[in-house]
């Protein structure tokens, strides 16, 4: 038997736990077999063989909520979103749903359908999130409130998804909004995943949003209010509810390392890792633009520029699974399940992607003792 690609003598880590002296085999973009100790002779002839060293071997990293990295925003020119893409996939992020703040109508149904373009040339792509333009001018973050709407207009939702031809997979929506409800029907007939969030909603309208079909919390924690002991708010409707997803950046900027504790033992199976990312992710510090609005750097904080208001991250999932094991005390396993399974899970992709397993995708990352990335894979080709 032959393979194009083995990786042996591997700490295999993925949702299913630990294996040690992991081999895996693979054949065009799928994994073709796996084991442990010397299995992995049989598949050698002819294929390119990679010695792990008894460094941890992940499946490859997937982010749902992205704006760009290496200087470059996942808006406008194709070539600059590529080129944030190698950043992001430099540090294990295999697969990238690509989002975008709020902008004129016109110009998001253009990078909707500029999204749509690169997915035909790179498979690695997953599909676009609109976190804009329906959130709460309240609770807008990082996001233009000239540009923010309510989603009371038909037409309007259908034009979004109609310019994004079957590449829309996720947005975000206050539920508050007049015809938040009626959007989501929409939407969730469409197969666009909705997320709750910029918002201002209670608990109920929160739990009334999940029951209409709701199945992600934005950042939680983040541009919504918080956990108060009379009034729970939307966490902890999202916490209670198993068909609902919490995104949470963990970055030491956004949440806590002991919240985001909490959030996984309410939560087991139900956090996915995400960035958050602006364009000055694995880039230097400095000003930048998010959407239509500047953006400060300090020591990897950005902010808003003249405000205190958080605009986006800088992170990398290498550095949020690096916090969520050593600051937020998150078992390895569930650490690397938030950055894999979860978010395929998510998507409807969990039969192909987010475990090393037979049958899969061959996306993988190959991690020192500390956590740092030394290799990369996705659909069987090395990238790093």
């Amino acid at each position: 038997m032959s393979a194009a690609h083995v990786i042996h003598s591997a700490r295999k880590l993925d949702a299913g736990g630990q294996v040690d002296d992991f081999w895996l085999a693979t054949a065009g973009d799928r994994i073709a077999a796996t084991g442990s100790g010397a299995g992995w002779h049989a598949y050698a002839e002819g294929a390119e063989v990679t010695d792990a060293g008894g460094a941890w071997l992940t499946p490859g990293f997937i982010d749902l909520h992205s704006h760009g990295a290496g200087g470059f925003a996942y808006e406008g020119d194709p070539d600059d979103m590529s080129e944030a893409l190698v950043t992001h996939r430099r540090h294990g992020t295999t697969r990238s749903i690509l989002s975008l703040v709020a902008n004129p109508l016109a110009e998001l149904r253009e990078s909707l359908e500029d999204i749509a373009d690169l997915m035909e040339d790179d498979p690695l792509v997953l599909g676009s999130h609109l976190e804009g333009p329906f959130l709460n001018a309240e609770r807008r973050g990082a996001h233009n409130p000239d540009f923010l709407r309510a989603p009371d207009d038909p037409a309007m939702v259908e034009q979004l998804i109609a310019a994004a031809r079957g590449t829309l997979r996720q947005i975000t929506i206050a539920p508050e909004l007049p015809g938040a409800l009626e959007a989501m029907d929409v939407l969730v007939e469409a197969g666009v995943i909705v997320a709750v969030g910029h918002t201002q909603a209670t608990e109920e309208q929160a739990k009334t949003a999940f029951d209409r079909g709701a199945r992600v919390l934005t950042h939680a924690f983040n541009a919504m209010p918080g956990i108060h002991h009379r009034k729970p708010g939307p966490v902890v409707a999202a916490m209670d509810d198993e068909r609902v997803t919490l995104e949470l950046i963990l970055d030491g900027f956004h949440v806590h390392p002991d919240v985001a504790h909490l959030a996984f033992v309410q939560a087991p199976g139900r956090i996915a890792l995400i960035t958050d990312s602006m364009a000055a992710a694995g880039a230097a510090d400095g000003d930048y633009r998010l959407g239509s609005l500047n953006v400060t750097v300090t020591d990897g904080k950005a902010l808003l520029s003249g405000t205190t208001s958080i605009a986006g991250s800088t992170l990398t999932q290498d550095a949020a699974l690096k916090i969520a094991v050593e600051s937020a005390r998150v078992e390895p396993a569930a650490a690397i399940e938030a950055l894999t399974l979860t978010p395929a899970r998510v998507l409807g992709r969990d039969h192909e992607l987010g475990r090393l397993a037979p049958g899969y995708l061959a996306d993988a990352v190959l991690l020192g003792h500390g956590w740092d990335v030394q290799r990369v894979w996705a659909a069987g080709e090395q990238l790093s």
